[in-house]
């Protein structure tokens, strides 16, 4: 059985953390899940990151937005 790794990001500073894992296991061939929580419903705030770290676009955005911390849990 290969192996599947599921990456969660969110927050501004999860994906320039992200981007260098996806690499290095793209490069590996090993398969690989992204989901974005939809923090930043705003495209600007996230947007940005996909284009210019070379992000995959999520398979799953769980669309999250910008309610209190309750919500958002």
């Amino acid at each position: 059985m290969s192996p599947l790794v599921l990456h969660v990001t969110g927050a501004r500073p999860n994906f320039p953390k992200a981007a260098p894992v996806i690499a290095a296991l793209n490069a590996r061939g090993i398969k690989q899940h992204l989901v974005h929580t939809g923090q930043h419903y705003d495209d600007r705030m996230s947007e940005v990151f996909f284009r210019e770290l070379g992000l995959p676009r999520p398979d799953v955005n769980l669309g999250v937005g910008s309610g209190g911390h309750g919500s958002q849990t």
